[in-house]
């Protein structure tokens, strides 16, 4: 490449740099509540049906579909309520351990069940996403016996293709994981784990090649800037910029695919998921702030939206339950081609989807 083109590269990234560091470091000045934008949409309530004889159970993610608006969803198998593994007792049925029950479900623009697979395969569902390609990922964040603490690829019709960790180990070397909460792969193929949930649990990215080869981890637990506390969701925008729902730290942090930090956002509120479409709009939910995090009364639960491309929010939904001690409204966010948003509850036991007015 000739020389001028390489400084015309390297100015473009630098400028790149201190703009996303510039518009990083306004946000976090910025520390005032964020419930003031317009909601737009109305609710649709018992969108996703499912078949007779199986009741809702608590719903922690959601993604979209290839087609752009069939929807699939991690379910704990009818499980009520978040169960930790605390409440584990040996010969009963756990989360969707010991049920004959499919967690992975997918349902069409109507929200009929088309599709259910993964009965057998996972101990606590929490992580989802769907790839470029279709095949359906999942993280099964708690360990029983000889499962969990794992991360599982389905291809769309159900095959088990890969599966990454350790079953039933957990760990922080570079083939185990530790309560792992979401996983998310580029268009490149490379595969990003965010690995840990709080607690005593693991703080860190972790990224493998498409066959599943570790590369490389990052993150330690601590509040600085690339340090983590809850890795609890993960999305990607247009320019493969790695977006982390740091929930314990009630910010998104934004890397790029080798880990570099390049800022990171308080106005989106405390993120247990995050989604960006493909106009780089970006959607956060959260479930936590005032109840879980009782800390944070001025903050209100629901789902933010914005724009990745300066930080602006432009809409909220707000929960519409004012006073709970647990985890409410939407856990997991998504939305389709055409902008409905849909939510995943863990508390409530149910999607959610909006439409625009």
């Amino acid at each position: 490449m000739p020389q001028l083109a390489r400084t015309g590269h390297a100015v473009a990234f630098a400028v790149a740099a201190a703009i996303a560091l510039s518009i990083g470091a306004a946000h976090t000045q910025s520390m005032a509540p964020t419930n003031s934008a317009p909601n737009p949409y109305r609710t649709i309530e018992g969108f996703a049906k499912m078949p007779e004889g199986r009741i809702w159970g608590s719903t922690a993610a959601v993604d979209i579909d290839p087609d752009g608006t069939s929807i699939w969803v991690a379910e704990r198998c009818s499980a009520q309520g978040f169960i930790p593994a605390s409440q584990m007792r040996e010969g009963q049925p756990f989360n969707c351990d010991g049920m004959d029950l499919d967690p992975i479900l997918k349902f069409d623009s109507t929200g009929k069940l088309v599709r259910a697979f993964g009965k057998g395969l996972i101990v606590f569902p929490h992580g989802l996403h769907v790839d470029f390609e279709g095949n359906v990922w999942a993280t099964d964040g708690i360990g029983r016996g000889a499962k969990g603490h794992t991360v599982h690829k389905f291809s769309p019709e159900g095959r088990l293709v890969m599966t990454l960790g350790k079953p039933g180990v957990a760990g922080d070397g570079n083939d185990v994981f530790n309560a792992p909460s979401a996983v998310f792969v580029g268009r490149n193929g490379d595969i990003f784990v965010a690995d840990g949930h709080g607690g005593n649990t693991n703080a860190r990215i972790v990224k493998f090649a498409k066959d599943g080869k570790f590369i490389k981890t990052w993150g330690k637990k601590g509040t600085g800037p690339g340090e983590i506390d809850g890795p609890h969701t993960l999305a990607m925008d247009s320019r493969g910029r790695l977006f982390l729902g740091d929930r314990g730290n009630n910010r998104i942090q934004i890397f790029d695919q080798d880990g570099t930090f390049l800022a990171q956002w308080h106005q989106f509120s405390r993120p247990s998921g995050v989604f960006i479409d493909k106009n780089d709009i970006i959607y956060v939910a959260d479930s936590e702030s005032g109840s879980v995090a009782p800390a944070r009364t001025d903050w209100k639960r629901g789902i933010r939206v914005g724009r990745v491309s300066d930080g602006a929010m432009t809409a909220f939904i707000p929960d519409p339950s004012n006073q709970t001690s647990g985890t409410s409204a939407a856990e997991g966010v998504a939305a389709d081609s055409m902008g409905n948003i849909f939510g995943a509850e863990v508390g409530p036991k149910r999607v959610n989807k909006y439409v625009k007015n």
